[in-house]
């Protein structure tokens, strides 16, 4: 009974997050999407350039190639294949593929090529936007291994955590000052610091039912950090 009326309260204040489905294979057509599987240069006709690796132009033309879409976030981005990611060098990575493949580069190229350049810089965009936060970084290394939290299902967690949510929410319609604000941020901050230091445990270790469990919390306070931001907005 008592599950049902808090359910209800968090659905009220928005800070219900989507629930978990369990396991399941990748369904994935990303295949199909690239194009021509073809070693070949669309352009020349040449030998191309491998799946993998930094090689984004033909050898021969230097003509752009289409984008492996088949290639994962933490390939593109050089990173290995962990929760725990050096931040510094995922930003490096990125500056480094925005200058091989923005548009603003090709302008003056053909327009397949242009077309090229805007695949993969919404690609690397999206990698990028992916691993540097901890959460989604968490999720789509989830997603990986074949578990996905989908979205639009309640997913039940401890009754200890959901009053904790409610008391934090409860102390954030209840703030005035910045001090207040303030105080709350940090509280929320250091929860997510917790569950994500736990989470990255959970990952070296392949418990990855451990992982989905967490990364539900996560969601719940990243929906309070967003409600944070909001009444921070002036109206």
């Amino acid at each position: 009974m008592w599950g049902g009326r808090t359910g209800a309260l968090l659905r009220a204040w928005g800070l219900w997050p989507a629930g978990v489905r369990g396991r399941r294979p990748l369904g994935c057509n990303a295949a199909s999407l690239a194009g021509n599987n073809s070693p070949q240069c669309w352009n020349c006709g040449g030998p191309g350039v491998p799946k993998r690796g930094d090689g984004f132009f033909c050898p021969q033309c230097r003509a752009l190639q289409p984008p492996d879409l088949t290639r994962d976030y933490f390939s593109l981005m050089d990173c290995n294949r962990a929760f725990a990611v050096d931040t510094a060098k995922l930003q490096n990575r990125y500056q480094q593929l925005q200058r091989l493949v923005h548009p603003d580069f090709f302008s003056q190229r053909s327009q397949t090529e242009k077309d090229f350049s805007e695949k993969h810089a919404t690609l690397v965009n999206d990698a990028y936007k992916t691993l540097l936060a901890p959460l989604s970084r968490g999720l789509y290394l989830l997603k990986l291994h074949g578990v996905e939290i989908a979205e639009g299902t309640d997913y039940a967690v401890d009754q200890q955590f959901l009053m904790e949510i409610m008391e934090i929410n409860e102390k954030l319609a209840e703030a005035q000052s910045e001090a207040a604000m303030k105080e709350i941020e940090s509280i929320v901050r250091a929860k997510q610091k917790e569950l994500s230091d736990n989470v990255s445990k959970a990952f070296e270790q392949d418990d990855f039912e451990k992982a989905k469990e967490i990364l539900t919390k996560m969601r719940y306070f990243s929906n309070v950090e967003e409600k944070i931001k909001l009444k921070k907005i002036p109206l």
